[in-house]
């Protein structure tokens, strides 16, 4: 799946640029009529992810355990409903119970392709200059301790509109950097006023979702944007700035 860009660069030119994106969609597990989790996924080679989504999860002790695997497509995204045996069901009931609140990312336990497509609220209209994203990646790593120190750690930044980084918070995952960051804006009443998201991962749906919910105008990952990213964003308002390096960086800026 390719997607048309803007490539724009430190020197203030820009050119048209087409690239291939990481397909993202929504796939629904169901396990003996129970919608178990809807996770966010290439949709390729399903069968093999659902197996191995089982065994990983403990629903199953042995793939053969496994009596269906049926894959069925939407217009919301994928199904995958698996068949267990009489023996685990009870097991799986009670884990379908408990996912909702032992999830952390935001998905988990939703059975319905439908809540992955609720309506956004509109973010503000406001795009950050490429200057300012260029001055805020040349200053970024100097904000990134936890990562310096260890290599394992993701940072989302609060950026001023001229680039200034005006806080910043990390973690290991990419989605927990940026609810921290989004935490300590609203405990100190910061706004964005003018200024934009900075994350040092991939631009996913999760990201975008948290991105609008917090009103953030701009938002600019280090790596390349999905393709349900970009549509989400879009549907949003929301301006997307992704692989964004010191050379240049690519700029999916919706119709408002």
């Amino acid at each position: 799946m390719d997607h048309e860009f803007s490539r724009a660069f430190p020197h203030g030119r820009t050119e048209p640029h087409r690239r291939a994106i990481a397909q993202e969609a929504p796939v629904a597990i169901e396990v003996n009529g129970l919608g178990y989790a809807v996770m966010m996924a290439t949709p390729a080679d399903l069968a093999d992810f659902a197996t191995g989504f089982a065994l990983s999860e403990r629903i199953v002790a042995d793939a053969a355990e496994l009596a269906a695997i049926d894959v069925h497509d939407t217009p919301r995204g994928t199904i995958v409903r698996l068949a267990v045996p009489p023996a685990r069901a009870a097991a799986v009931a009670d884990r379908v119970r408990r996912r909702a609140s032992d999830s952390s990312c935001g998905l988990c336990g939703m059975d319905n392709l439908d809540a992955i497509h609720r309506p956004l609220p509109r973010v503000p209209a406001a795009t950050a200059p490429m200057a300012a994203v260029f001055a805020a990646l040349a200053a970024m790593r100097a904000h990134q301790p936890l990562n310096v120190a260890t290599g394992a750690a993701h940072a989302a930044m609060l950026c001023a509109a001229d680039g200034t980084i005006r806080c910043a918070r990390e973690d290991v995952g990419r989605h927990n950097a940026f609810d921290k960051l989004i935490g300590a804006m609203a405990r100190a009443a910061m706004a964005w006023d003018g200024g934009f998201a900075l994350l040092s991962s991939r631009c996913s749906y999760e990201l975008v979702e948290k991105a609008a919910l917090a009103a953030c105008p701009t938002l600019v990952t280090v790596s390349a944007a999905t393709s349900l990213a970009l549509s989400r964003a879009a549907a949003a308002g929301l301006t997307l700035v992704s692989l964004a390096r010191d050379d240049a960086v690519l700029i999916a800026d919706p119709v408002r």
